[in-house]
């Protein structure tokens, strides 16, 4: 036995159905529609409705009552969408202005290079969880060599500050340029060699250009260091 599709009744004039509203807004390659329809659109289509329907069976008010319900639903969402578009917009200016501000100011920055400028002292930090023993910073210049090492005794839980005034172990002043410091440390018999956080100027600010608007703080040395991971800040 075969079946026969059943041909559709003709529109009225000036009547187009959704299948032919969809397929005539396609957007080319994409598949997708290149228009949404609006609400006098939604309007017209539904009085249009009103005025065919069989006048010996006709449409329930509750069917028209849900099909307002959806428009109304979609019409919201679609100002919801509007609205966060504008708001994520406004965040990423006040996130502009917020790096801004920060220019000139110092952040702390893993691993970041210790820049001796000007014979001011070198801030830096390390977390040390569990405490320590005992602890040894060391500095060391472009080529690698120690200038100067500090052995420091025991150490309390939590962050630890440090600092190096821009002088060797025999007592000279050291030029101004990129260094490098490193902290050794030992805690319940275990070597520890924790991450140094360095006090950097911010000089610049940038969007990192990913599209999850992320903005980067460049520091001394060249180093660029996200917003989103600064946990100290300073003068």
């Amino acid at each position: 036995m075969t079946t026969t599709a059943t041909s559709k009744a003709p529109l009225p004039s000036g009547i187009v159905s959704y299948e032919d509203y969809v397929a005539k807004n396609k957007t080319k390659g994409t598949g997708s529609t290149s228009g949404a329809m609006d609400q006098g659109a939604f309007l017209t289509l539904f009085t249009t409705q009103l005025k065919n329907q069989n006048p010996l069976d006709p449409v329930k008010n509750e069917a028209f009552v849900a099909q307002l319900a959806q428009f109304s639903q979609l019409e919201a969402t679609t100002s919801m969408k509007t609205s966060l578009e504008s708001m994520v917009q406004s965040m990423q200016g006040d996130k502009m202005l917020a790096g801004a501000s920060m220019i000139g100011r110092k952040v702390a920055v893993p691993n970041a290079p210790a820049m001796l400028l000007g014979g001011q002292p070198v801030q830096a930090s390390v977390d040390l969880p569990n405490g320590a023993d005992g602890v040894q910073l060391q500095v060391f210049d472009s080529k690698g060599q120690v200038v100067r090492k500090t052995i420091f005794g025991a150490q309390p839980s939590g962050s630890m500050k440090l600092a190096w005034d821009g002088m060797s172990d025999s007592g000279a002043s050291m030029p101004d340029g990129s260094y490098t410091m490193q902290v050794l440390a030992s805690s319940q018999g275990k070597a520890l060699q924790p991450v140094v956080n360095m006090l950097s100027t911010v000089r610049s600010v940038s969007n990192a250009g990913t599209g999850d608007n992320t903005w980067l703080l460049e520091v001394d040395g060249g180093k660029s260091v996200s917003l989103a991971d600064v946990k100290q800040i300073a003068y």
